[in-house]
């Protein structure tokens, strides 16, 4: 597997943001192979994924890579003049998507969402009408539903989730401190509701739980061992609200990998889930 090689990156312009894009070359020899888009973690830029997408060209897939909004080479920096939230993001992936649109034609595409980017990949499907994607792929994805914790973990998730959203509301934006880097105060705020409800928010005026009920589309999903932000339960959750979509429900081992993972690291030992998510592309 070659970790090094180099994409292009490109921006997308939407609604006054700068979208970051990172395209990889096609695999050697390949012309049409299907096409993944990345949608990465909250605060987590592009570019971590690199081993994960040398990973998904070794197994024949096309790869690119969004930063989301406020993050990496992506603008605008979360500051207190910034409003934006889930639906923006749900819009963001609408507009990476047309700008891959002269690569898309004429092969499948996978959408791939990892914690927040899954959240929002979700409900791009759900709120999006003839959104052109094949596949669904979610990895280390869930509703972190304080409830669904083991033990006495979801009370300490509880005041944590929320003292995050009402520092955010209080500061006008979240600073980082220790999770999830600097985000505007919308995207805090949609994220602990899903945190404090289980749900995810109205987004617009929409209801966004009937809108996720609707959604057909194929979906690998897929919890990783060890994962300290969305462990098995907070996935099995998430997949019981796709009462209509086929969902093929896996969980990505640490013997699988070869290495011990958590909710980020798993991007470091990913050839097999690459492998997975590459047969999943065939099949849809």
């Amino acid at each position: 597997m070659n970790a090094t090689v180099e994409y292009r990156q490109e921006f997308v312009e939407v609604d006054g943001a700068q979208l970051g894009l990172q395209v990889y070359p096609e695999p050697d020899g390949v012309t049409d192979a299907p096409l993944v888009l990345i949608m990465p973690a909250m605060g987590v830029r592009a570019r971590y994924y690199r081993p994960f997408a040398a990973a998904l060209r070794d197994a024949g897939l096309t790869v690119a890579v969004a930063d989301l909004r406020g993050t990496g080479e992506s603008t605008p920096t979360p500051s207190r003049a910034c409003r934006y939230g889930y639906a923006e993001l749900v819009t963001d992936i609408g507009a990476a998507l047309a700008a891959l649109k002269p690569l898309r034609d004429g092969r499948k595409t996978v959408l791939l969402g990892h914690s927040l980017g899954g959240q929002a990949s979700v409900l791009h499907l759900a709120l999006t009408e003839g959104h052109e994607v094949d596949g669904l792929a979610l990895v280390a994805v869930g509703l972190p539903w304080w409830r669904l914790y083991p033990g006495a973990r979801g009370y300490g998730v509880l005041p944590y989730t929320q003292g995050i959203a009402a520092a955010a509301r209080l500061l006008g934006v979240w600073p980082g401190w220790g999770f999830g880097g600097r985000q505007a105060r919308g995207v805090i705020r949609d994220w602990a509701h899903t945190a404090r409800t289980g749900r995810f928010p109205h987004l617009d005026g929409v209801d966004t739980e009937a809108a996720v009920r609707g959604i057909r589309t194929p979906v690998l999903a897929v919890s990783v061992d060890h994962d300290q932000y969305t462990p098995h339960e907070t996935l099995d959750h998430l997949c019981g609200k796709l009462v209509a979509a086929p969902v093929t429900r896996e969980r990505y081992t640490a013997a699988e990998a070869g290495a011990r993972m958590d909710h980020f690291t798993w991007v470091r030992a990913s050839a097999p889930l690459a492998q997975r998510v590459a047969r999943f592309a065939a099949e849809v």
